[in-house]
């Protein structure tokens, strides 16, 4: 692999027939190797994809985000990525942010790199943006450093973080993951970078699969099992309130 092709990226797409043609076209203008896992869609997404040079991975059944995510990644190592983005395919991330991502991770291969949302919250639903700062504190707290934006999933993983991460992955994982791997990642040393991205929600888009009361107490009984068996780790909670570690780009 060369040039641009050196980063892969991985969409996992649940029930998106209305955006996820959009979504592809955009960011091939930026990468050449894109990966589209659907996961048990019956809406006909994948039919969507048709014509297009994707990398289709198909799930006989819906198996959560999670398990797409980390399915899509696999095949993106087995490709020779050095790094893996990911984004939704639902229109929320706008492809055109994509160049700003993939230079703050050549800039800073050993760091995980977040687009950042929630600067902009008047966009972001009410309830969601609570939920978000609330899984923020957390999720800082157990990764022991400042988090601004723990549940986007536009990313880019260094390769070399997601060989050495080993996770057990099934539905009630389906949010929990994006949120573990922050604490895993810093628990490797490689911390946070975050880019400010814009954000939306388009009229034809499917509703959320994230559904903040739920999803937000399986992140946080995993959040407290992890402070649990760090005990409580006090200097995480220091280095999160005094912005130790991340990097804002």
């Amino acid at each position: 692999m060369n040039g641009r092709d050196k980063y892969v990226l991985v969409i996992p797409a649940y029930n998106e027939s209305a955006t996820i043609r959009e979504v592809v076209q955009g960011a091939l203008r930026h990468l050449g190797t894109v990966i589209v896992v659907d996961d048990g869609s019956n809406d006909g997404t994948a039919d969507k994809l048709s014509n297009l040079p994707v990398t289709l991975r198909r799930h006989p059944e819906n198996l959560g985000k999670a398990a797409s995510l980390w399915n899509g990644m696999q095949t993106a190592l087995n490709l020779g990525a050095k790094g893996i983005v990911t984004m939704d395919g639902d229109g929320q991330h706008d492809p055109a942010d994509l160049p700003r991502l993939l230079m703050a991770a050549k800039v800073h291969p050993d760091k995980l790199v977040i687009g950042s949302r929630l600067w902009n919250r008047d966009v972001i639903p009410k309830a969601r943006y609570r939920a978000n700062r609330f899984a923020n504190f957390w999720i800082a707290w157990a990764a022991g450093q400042t988090i601004e934006d723990s549940q986007s999933g536009f990313r880019v993983y260094p390769a070399q973080l997601i060989r050495r991460c080993r996770f057990v992955l099934g539905r009630k994982q389906s949010f929990v993951f994006e949120s573990e791997i922050i604490i895993e990642a810093a628990r490797h040393r490689f911390p946070c970078a975050f880019v400010p991205v814009s954000t939306s929600y388009p009229d034809n888009a499917r509703p959320s699969h994230f559904h903040p009361m739920n999803d937000i107490a399986h992140i946080t009984r995993m959040v407290a099992w992890r402070l649990f068996i760090q005990g409580f780790f006090p200097s995480g909670l220091w280095r999160s309130l005094n912005g130790s570690q991340s990097l804002k780009l």
